[in-house]
């Protein structure tokens, strides 16, 4: 398939169903990670994609929207991720794209997000990756919604995680394992908002699981490899 626009997480457009690559990458993980079972209770927040693709998923699980403020991605809950008010325990996997940039208390969100997934069950999160290490703007930072940024995050929301009681692990490209495995950030272009080179020396390989091998990068538009990172938040059964 040829997707429209250039290569990068927000662009390469598919055709067919609207998603951008972030989209699909994040849908991915989701199917390399989760094990499908009958009456698998899924929560996204503030989904990007539209009726149709909401309808699909109810069709395919016992799936719920949630959305913080309705602006822009209306849904049937309203879902502060500092303070969600659902039940202990409520689904077996949590999905939650670009949306924990825009929380201010990042330990308390995923503190609830470990509260409200059950046992065995696991919440992708997918933020802008733009450095090595998470800090404030430097100015203040709007997405498309008009809704502030308050941080921008880096390869050690990993160990945030796993103090918030995950085991947290990136999923990411081959190309990016390699690359990482060998101190090797000469990517042919560099979006001038990443920080690409620091991002692949803040990382550790023990840290990185492959869920897409460079065949499938190029199939489905994960690239450069810098772009796709999503972390896979498990929390261990029992706890």
């Amino acid at each position: 398939m040829r997707f429209r626009g250039r290569a990068h997480c927000e662009f390469a457009k598919c055709p067919a169903c609207g998603s951008i690559a972030r989209d699909r990458f994040l849908h991915h993980c989701f199917v390399r990670h989760v094990a499908w079972r009958d009456g698998l209770s899924v929560l996204e927040t503030s989904p990007r994609l539209g009726a149709d693709y909401l309808r699909v998923m109810g069709e395919r699980m016992d799936y719920v929207a949630s959305d913080f403020d309705q602006s822009l991605h209306a849904a049937p809950l309203s879902i502060d991720l500092q303070d969600i008010s659902l039940p202990d325990d409520s689904y077996d996997a949590v999905l939650t794209a670009h949306v924990l940039e825009h929380v201010p208390d990042t330990d308390l969100a995923l503190k609830e997000l470990h509260r409200i997934t059950r046992p065995g069950g696991s919440v992708l999160l997918q933020v802008p990756l733009l450095q090595p290490y998470t800090a404030p703007p430097a100015e203040p930072e709007f997405h498309e919604d008009n809704t502030p940024v308050h941080w921008r995050f880096g390869v050690d929301l990993t160990d945030r995680a796993r103090g918030a009681g995950f085991e947290a692990t990136m999923m990411v490209t081959e190309d990016l394992a390699r690359r990482v495995a060998a101190r090797d950030p000469s990517w042919r272009t560099i979006a001038s908002e990443f920080d690409a080179a620091g991002i692949v020396r803040a990382m550790n390989v023990d840290d990185l699981t492959v869920v897409a091998t460079d065949r499938e990068a190029r199939r489905m538009g994960f690239e450069p490899s810098y772009m796709f990172v999503t972390w896979a938040c498990r929390r261990p059964a029992g706890r």
